[in-house]
């Protein structure tokens, strides 16, 4: 199958950063169709040979053994083209047809790793350059939109062109391994969907921690902020593939139907619920990696008075038969102690003890998003027989805390593959399942919305300190409740 993957805005962040070493890695792997071509779109002035030396030069910066050798690199730079466009001008897309129309590919990929402000007027542009025919698969990437009514009208514009079967929105979170063992987990074994319910579950956790600031990306994210960078995307898929009921097939509509029902399912915000289980805070000059890290506002590009949230923890609740009562936790933030994403699903007491247990000590199921990929189930276990000084023994046995540790990372490591190189693999391919529908989008869009209303007018978000786990109302709300986040337990 020959295919073309036009790529906007071919010498950003996105495109060296993520686009590029995946697209490398399914070449290296043999799993990319022979045959195909990468074009790379953007104002620069360039030609083929001096965007391949670009691209080789950015290459240095990927881990090692992902790095390209010189070999490598020279036969994937066949595949590298570009063309100069300014994306305001329908000369620029006239000529884009023609080069894509000499040799009719089957398959035309369009990916818009541009502003989302620009989405509108690209995809228009394509159609005006009858670039929008059934070969024609389009890419939006997050966030799309800034609210519900800019999301609609993204969508209307793109739904006025394409059909919905040929465009891919792209939630990398959902092309993880990880969250594909989750669904693998609940849907291809029946070990846990009889206790996966209100009446044995407790509270489930969902935290996406970085320990990185804004980076080079303060002026993006100053305008963005932690609400629209992942909570209205990745972790209310996340929400999602832990709540949603088991879909009658594994096609793209019967999952995403079922996602889209967890969505219209969310208890909505009120005043009240806003004040109580909506956190958001900033973070301040602390301590990361042993060093004294600055704090948001002294982040290049961010507003000196920014009044943006670099962290949000949330208390949700499904309102269902199956999850009626059950508080979802949701955490995410920049500058955190750690790297690390996370789901727990943490179970009920037992009914009645019969054994002394450790304090704090919970059955859950943590499922690890990353840095490493795996499930670890903890227990408890028959400890030690301990006797009191006098000799006596203890009244009754005393339980330890075990856990059984799958490393999926150790155990298919060399099959494994990259969340955007999956994701590439599938647009080419046209499979839809991980990607997300329209009506997802404005669902959450929806479902947010109240508090990006609430706390545009609500002063400054709560300060933490660069190196923790984000302001301590965070942790009074669920305890609250009677539970602590996974790492205070």
């Amino acid at each position: 199958m020959s295919f073309d993957l036009v790529l906007f805005g071919g010498t950003g962040d996105l495109a060296w950063r993520k686009l590029m070493p995946a697209l490398f890695q399914a070449f290296r792997h043999g799993s990319l169709p022979e045959g195909g071509r990468i074009i790379g779109i953007a104002r620069d002035s360039l030609d083929d040979d001096a965007y391949r030396d670009l691209i080789q030069s950015r290459f240095e910066a990927v881990e090692g053994a992902k790095r390209p050798t010189r070999e490598e690199f020279r036969q994937f730079a066949f595949m590298l083209h570009f063309l100069r466009m300014d994306l305001s001008k329908p000369d620029d897309y006239a000529a884009l047809a023609r080069m894509l129309n000499a040799r009719r590919a089957d398959t035309v990929v369009m990916y818009l790793a541009t502003a989302p402000g620009l989405f509108t007027q690209v995809v228009q542009q394509i159609a005006a350059a009858r670039l929008n025919d059934e070969r024609t698969r389009l890419v939006l990437e997050k966030p799309l939109g800034h609210d519900l009514a800019s999301n609609r009208a993204i969508n209307q514009a793109v739904l006025g062109v394409l059909a919905e079967h040929q465009v891919f929105r792209i939630d990398h979170y959902l092309g993880k391994p990880s969250v594909q063992n989750l669904f693998a987990m609940r849907f291809g074994n029946s070990l846990f969907e009889p206790i996966w319910r209100r009446e044995y579950i407790s509270n489930i956790q969902i935290t996406i921690g970085e320990d990185l600031g804004v980076e080079k990306r303060g002026a993006f994210y100053d305008q963005t902020g932690a609400l629209r960078d992942m909570v209205q995307n990745h972790a209310l898929q996340l929400v999602c593939a832990v709540a949603m009921e088991p879909p009658i097939n594994a096609h793209a509509d019967a999952i995403r139907d079922e996602k889209l029902k967890v969505l219209r399912s969310l208890k909505p915000w009120t005043a009240e619920t806003l004040g109580l289980n909506a956190i958001r805070g900033q973070y301040v000059a602390g301590t990361a990696y042993g060093k004294r890290v600055a704090g948001y506002r002294d982040e290049p590009g961010v507003d000196p008075d920014s009044r943006t949230e670099t962290f949000v923890a949330l208390r949700a609740e499904i309102a269902n038969w199956r999850w009626a009562g059950v508080p979802f936790y949701i955490r995410t933030g920049k500058r955190l102690s750690s790297r690390d994403a996370r789901i727990e699903v943490n179970f009920r007491e037992t009914p009645h003890a019969i054994y002394r247990a450790p304090a704090n000590a919970v059955n859950k199921l943590v499922i690890n998003l990353q840095p490493r990929d795996g499930l670890e189930l903890h227990m408890l276990a028959q400890g030690q027989d301990k006797r009191s000084r006098n000799g006596q023994r203890n009244a009754g046995p005393q339980l330890a805390p075990v856990q059984l540790d799958l490393d999926f990372d150790k155990r298919f490591g060399s099959e494994r593959v990259g969340a955007y190189e999956r994701l590439l693999l599938d647009v080419i391919d046209g499979r839809l399942n991980l990607f997300v529908r329209s009506d997802e989008q404005e669902e959450a869009w929806r479902w947010v919305e109240p508090l990006i209303d609430n706390w545009s007018s609500d002063g400054t978000p709560r300060t933490y300190a660069a190196g923790t786990w984000g302001p301590s109302a965070s942790s009074a709300m669920i305890a609250r409740d009677g539970f602590a986040w996974g790492e205070e337990q």
